[in-house]
């Protein structure tokens, strides 16, 4: 006869041990979809990369669906997250990018079996992850971190089509990210923009975040990190990010000869991308060349080496939704001097100063006061970093759990 228990349980006499202890609780499984990963160097990847460790770091099981950085499919743990990468095959209008073969991820989701989904955008991989999660009853969390502005120079799209296309795009994106439970994105301004494009959901804002143990003021002289870098032991005007069309970088160096009047200062530019031979024909043209150094490609453990071996940072990008490189040059002291456009105004309060898109002599005017003044300097400084410490990645990483308990409840 089954006997009750002192509690509200009952079991068989032929119950096992193994039968009666209680069942652990398995972490919580998550899949990222996501168009672009490392090796990829755009902030969507690195804030994906972050994203999936981080979460991978607080217990959670974290696997991430992308396309291969090769061609063939392959499966591996990295970084304590299981990456599935999925085959892919040049992009015939960027041969120096890849894009993902079409394919169904029903496979895949039965195999993962995961609590959530969070898909990083609504291209392939996104899209199709979406696609299998709806089929599966999987909840979905999606981050948006697209504009139309960021695909116009790698599709060739004339500026006169550029409106029409991105109507176009816009409508898409509605029809992929309306599938979604919880969507997010970077900044108040971002969510806004979803809004003002017809996307009819809610939209939340959470900050990329950034690790603040990481990039951080350095008490070390300048020269030694401009050393590390084989640069001149001069003031310093940094960008760090895609040297693309949207980034308006032509407007930096056109800015520099202006400082040169008053200031014996150097433009740094750290990144890869398709203006960068445009841009040294235009230093070489003008007058700047031996003032304006291109890093390249430099890896994530030693950028917050690159940061300290500025004075300034600038960002005259016109398409940013939130602008990691410009938080993390905050979180490390430096001040910013940055275009008025999109969600840069919300990074500049009291450390540094917003120019007008297009507005060179003004670019040139803020860069000069900044690098003229170690006073001032100094006191932005400490402002930027005050600001980014509001956005701390492990919050970011806490509100992400909330949202995944929210959506599987």
């Amino acid at each position: 006869m089954a006997m009750p228990l002192s509690g509200a349980v009952a079991v068989t006499e032929t119950a096992t041990a193994a039968e009666l202890a209680p069942v652990a609780e398995r972490p919580r499984r998550v899949l990222i979809s996501t168009d672009t990963y490392p090796p990829d160097v755009n902030g969507t990847a690195y804030f994906t990369h972050r994203l999936a460790t981080g979460l991978a770091a607080r217990g959670n099981e974290v696997h991430v669906v992308c396309q291969s950085d090769i061609g063939p499919a392959t499966a591996d743990v990295v970084d304590g997250v299981v990456v599935h990468r999925l085959r892919s095959a040049p992009l015939v209008v960027h041969p120096s990018m890849r894009v993902t073969i079409p394919t169904r991820l029903d496979r895949l989701l039965d195999a993962v079996r995961p609590d959530v989904l969070h898909s990083q955008g609504h291209f392939v991989v996104g899209r199709a992850a979406i696609a299998a999660a709806r089929r599966r009853g999987v909840p979905i969390v999606a981050t948006n971190h697209f504009m139309p502005d960021n695909l116009f120079q790698f599709g060739h799209i004339p500026a006169t089509l550029r409106q029409r296309v991105g109507r176009v795009a816009w409508r898409d994106f509605n029809r992929v990210f309306r599938r979604a439970d919880h969507v997010t994105t970077p900044t108040p301004l971002a969510a806004g923009l979803l809004r003002d494009q017809g996307f009819a959901g809610a939209v939340e804002p959470v900050s990329c975040g950034i690790d603040l143990a990481r990039f951080h003021p350095h008490s070390e002289p300048k020269q030694w990190a401009r050393r590390l870098f084989d640069l001149p032991d001069r003031p310093t005007a940094l960008f760090v990010g895609r040297l693309d069309e949207e980034k308006r970088l032509g407007e930096l160096v056109r800015a520099l000869p202006h400082v040169l009047n008053t200031i014996d200062a150097q433009v740094v530019l750290v990144g890869r991308g398709n203006q960068r031979e445009e841009l040294e024909r235009l230093a070489g043209r003008i007058g700047v060349a031996e003032r304006v150094t291109f890093l390249g490609f430099v890896p994530d453990e030693i950028m917050p080496q690159a940061f300290a071996a500025a004075d300034v940072f600038a960002m005259p990008s016109v398409a940013e939704l939130q602008s990691i490189a410009t938080l993390e040059a905050m979180a490390t002291g430096l001040p910013v001097v940055a275009a008025n456009a999109m969600a840069l105004p919300h990074l500049v309060d009291g450390n540094g100063y917003l120019f007008e898109p297009g507005d060179v002599m003004g670019l040139a005017r803020h860069l000069t006061a900044i690098l003229a003044n170690g006073e001032l300097r100094a006191r932005l400084g400490r402002a930027s970093r005050e600001l980014a410490q509001t956005h701390d990645h492990q919050v970011s990483l806490a509100r992400f759990e909330q949202i995944y308990d929210e959506v599987t409840r």
